[in-house]
């Protein structure tokens, strides 16, 4: 890593390119724009302070995600006791209310399934990217997705079909 110091219009640049999509990858991890909005300028900070040097444009957007994911699951540890869910401003961040409802879903999961499952489907990332990033083994990153997905159709099955959900919770299934 060089600590020299970048250009201002390189560090514009790199705000300008990735912090909508690290802003909610943020706000899926902690659940609350103010922390999000919190994680995303430690984010640029450390970049600025730290001015790691980059192979290429994705190495850089890694290096960013694990940063802000860093940050996020730091800030959770602290604010666990705190957490609120403004789910009515998902509609402001997301493009249809398709993805707003499900990443309201992904909102209840617990925290290790929610990077994956946004990097994943959200981002588009493939399994060995998010290992990378995520600092997790491959086989390690495709269990959370699993679990992830497994968590998100019970809880649809919930929402979509009370009246089974009783009959299960019941043990008549």
């Amino acid at each position: 890593m060089d600590n020299s110091v970048r250009p201002a219009d390189e560090i514009e640049n790199t705000i300008k390119t990735y912090s909508d999509m690290l802003f909610k990858i943020c706000l899926v991890m902690l659940c609350s724009e103010q922390d999000a909005e919190d994680a995303l300028q430690d984010t640029f900070l450390r970049y600025i302070s730290k001015a790691p040097v980059f192979n290429e444009a994705e190495h850089e957007k890694a290096w960013l995600i694990r940063v802000a994911t860093n940050i996020c699951n730091d800030m959770g540890r602290f604010r666990l006791r705190h957490n609120h869910i403004n789910i009515d401003d998902l509609s402001d961040y997301y493009e249809t209310e398709e993805n707003a409802d499900i990443i309201e879903a992904v909102f209840c999961l617990p925290q290790k399934y929610k990077i994956v499952i946004h990097l994943h489907y959200i981002e588009g990332y493939d399994i060995g990217s998010i290992a990378e990033i995520t600092d997790i083994s491959i086989a390690a990153a495709k269990k959370r997705l699993q679990r992830g997905r497994e968590m998100l159709k019970l809880e649809y099955r919930k929402e979509s079909f009370p009246n089974e959900r009783k009959s299960i919770e019941k043990g008549a299934y």
